[in-house]
């Protein structure tokens, strides 16, 4: 309680996460006591001042809310679009404001996690904290152990990035299709796609089967459930 710098209490609130907070007071749409804030650090007495986001008054939530979505391919991992797509959230058939934990490109599948636990997400989105997230890709083609091989310890990537080493697994081989179980902890636009891509195979099916030790097992395409409370447990520990 008491004084906290603005873009955090508008995490802590569960709006958005800090950094959509940050775009949200520059961009003017957020007031204290009625008085435009538009100014990054300024800071705010959450026991007296009165904070306004985009014209709605705004308080702590103490009822955070943690689930898990098996996202089904056709779906962008945003709250609103703007081509008017189908969302992650129009899955979701709750009443509280929740968002997306990290991203999952429009033709790919599986474990997505949202909150509006803003503090806690803007956490798990930074690479720092080294949360392996593993997929299974099904590429065109027979991939080769030396492919394999690099994809582990690393490949270039839009022409200048080396991706971190990677935990690399041949599932299955056949009908000129391989299946490859792969772990990264990074998280660049596509980059699954992109080592593929950088070893000569294409990505035809990628789906995310889980965010460290939180799996999608048998979850149905389209369906959630909130978090148990070893999953909650695993996520709040990250960086302790």
């Amino acid at each position: 309680m008491g004084e906290e710098r603005l873009q955090k209490y508008i995490a802590s609130c569960g709006v958005t996460s800090r950094r959509k907070a940050e775009e949200l007071i520059l961009s003017g749409k957020v007031k204290v006591n009625g008085v435009v804030v538009n100014t990054l650090g300024s800071k705010i007495d959450d026991e007296k001042d009165v904070v306004l986001v985009e014209d709605k008054t705004i308080n702590k939530n103490i009822n955070f809310i943690y689930i898990k979505l098996n996202k089904p391919t056709g779906y962008v991992t945003t709250v609103k679009d703007q081509f008017n797509r189908d969302t992650v959230i129009d899955l979701i058939d709750i009443n509280e404001r929740i968002y997306p934990i990290g991203r999952l490109d429009y033709n790919t599948s599986g474990l997505l996690l949202l909150t509006n636990d803003g503090d806690l997400a803007n956490k798990l989105m930074h690479p720092k904290y080294h949360i392996y997230k593993t997929y299974v890709a099904e590429i065109d083609g027979h991939i080769s152990q030396d492919a394999i091989n690099k994809l582990k310890t690393g490949v270039i990537i839009d022409e200048i990035y080396k991706t971190a080493p990677a935990n690399v697994k041949l599932l299955t081989s056949i009908n000129n299709t391989s299946k490859v179980e792969i772990s990264i902890y990074e998280g660049k636009n596509r980059q699954v796609r992109k080592m593929f891509n950088a070893v000569g195979h294409e990505v035809k099916a990628l789906k995310r089967i889980s965010f460290g030790e939180i799996e999608l097992n048998d979850l149905k395409p389209g369906k959630w459930l909130n978090l148990s409370d070893m999953e909650i447990k695993f996520l709040k520990h990250q960086g302790d």
